[in-house]
């Protein structure tokens, strides 16, 4: 458990649940330890502003090692690097690089900051950390000061072991976020996302290819784990509401596909809620905002239509009924309407449905030769991404429900697919042949701010946690 204590008390309160302090496997490989509730306490208050009224800067050097050994050294170090990248992520701040800190002597303390230097580099605020370490137990305490006033205006100090360095650093820029700029950072969310880049191939003559297993990581790319080990294709995995489970779409069962829900806490066998055989075949599951349902696309009618069903399965409902194929269904924030991709008018389109399936399907797509993969933003934003053809390849697209308008946000560089939006709706997740091989990138919504997320292999379809 990772507790946060501070001199001045203020009454304790929990924090979101999507810290993992480590991970083991499931099963026989890949059992996960459930992620620790902390406990926060704090003290320090005020808000750092810009005296020209524009993103306040900071500054974020190595946090200083209060005990010599050389992994002190190595975890103060991880924790200002990550923190520092945290922070200019989601674009509050300015961020003073960490390459113009070079005059400024370190701190040797918290009681001991240059406030003068760090004035004269132009810092509004800078952040000062402490890292102690005793044995396996980690202690970290931090300050982001006031430059001119030599206040603190946030000060923490956290306890957890050095398993996770940067789990330190994510919390930190979390709660930063929230108390400077009333913002919940994502900087302890999830991706999953399907991957070839263990090299390994299905076996058997027809099937002799390369597999895909499912992968979680941290937002950023780090900290990959692998979820699956079945030597299959498993593919297209997307988070429950309450970050405990993931749901897929696997052929590990004769070669058919079917979903399956992986409670990846618990150590439990996957469960197959859409009950698939080798005539029933399901794809492509997607939760409904509270939880309790899972939309997905099944040819047990015969045509490919979307379904939804209980989580557990029960009360199958079909929503869409036309010739062809429908697919690829996302829910809207309120959970009263299902986005999905449908080629009843020729090439495949986005149409929009009440989740009951009681209306007709409606187009939003008008001036696409091919749109598919549509994904809805959370609340508030209004807002259905997807990939439309642009050549020989794909970009990312954003229709606003409520103009009517669309936004390209990708401009050709490879072929940019799968999007998915960010808990906060502030950035989308998307694949992209752009360096060659098949990579997840992250880029704000306004198209600004891309960063690379994954390095290895060929990566498909991520999913964010909420």
């Amino acid at each position: 458990m990772m507790t946060i204590r501070s001199s001045f008390i203020v009454p304790t309160s929990t924090l979101g649940g999507a810290l993992l302090l480590g991970l083991i496997t499931l099963g026989a490989a890949d059992r996960q330890q459930p992620p620790p509730t902390p406990q926060q306490r704090q003290e320090g208050s005020g808000i750092i502003t810009s005296g020209s009224g524009s993103n306040p800067k900071l500054a974020v050097p190595d946090f200083i090692a209060a005990t010599p050994d050389a992994e002190t050294k190595a975890i103060a170090t991880t924790i200002g690097e990550v923190l520092w990248n945290d922070l200019k992520f989601e674009r509050e701040f300015y961020m003073i690089p960490r390459d113009t800190y070079q005059s400024i002597p370190p701190a040797p303390s918290l009681e001991a900051v240059p406030f003068d230097r760090w004035r004269e580099l132009g810092a509004d605020g800078v952040v000062i950390g402490t890292v102690r370490k005793n044995g396996t137990a980690v202690t970290v305490q931090v300050r982001l000061f006031n430059v001119v006033g030599h206040t603190a205006a946030f000060a923490k100090e956290y306890s957890g072991t050095a398993a996770n360095p940067r789990l330190f650093a994510h919390t930190i820029a979390d709660e930063l976020h929230k108390q400077q700029r009333n913002l919940n950072g994502v900087a302890r969310t999830k991706l999953t996302f399907s991957s070839d880049r263990d090299g390994e191939r299905v076996k058997g003559t027809v099937y002799d290819r390369k597999i895909k297993e499912i992968y979680i990581s941290d937002y950023d790319g780090a900290n990959p784990r692998r979820i699956t080990v079945n030597r299959s294709l498993n593919i297209n995995p997307v988070w429950s509401s309450d970050g405990k489970a993931i749901a897929y779409t696997s052929y590990r069962r004769a070669n058919f596909p079917d979903i399956f829900v992986q409670r990846i806490y618990d150590g439990t066998p996957p469960e197959s809620p859409a009950h698939g055989t080798d005539r029933i075949h399901n794809f492509l599951p997607a939760w409904s905002p509270d939880g309790t349902r899972i939309a997905f696309m099944s040819n047990r009618d015969g045509n490919p239509e979307i379904y939804v069903m209980n989580a557990d399965g029960s009360n199958l409902r079909r929503i869409t009924r036309q010739p062809g194929i429908d697919a690829t269904p996302s829910w809207s924030p309120a959970g009263n309407q299902i986005a999905f991709t449908s080629d009843r008018s020729g090439s495949p389109q986005i149409y929009t449905v009440d989740a009951e399936g009681l209306q007709q399907p409606r187009r939003i797509t008008s001036d696409e030769s091919w749109a598919d993969r549509a994904t809805w933003s959370p609340a508030p934003y209004n807002e259905i991404a997807y990939a439309g053809r642009t050549g020989p390849g794909f970009d990312i697209k954003i229709f606003n429900v409520a103009t009517g308008t669309t936004q390209l946000l990708t401009h050709g560089e490879g072929s940019n697919e799968s999007p998915a939006f960010s808990p906060t709706g502030r950035h989308l997740a998307f694949t992209s042949t752009r360096l060659g091989n098949q990579h997840i990138f992250i880029v704000g919504r306004d198209g600004e701010g891309l960063i690379q997320v994954t390095k290895e292999g060929n990566n498909f379809t991520p999913n964010w946690s909420r």
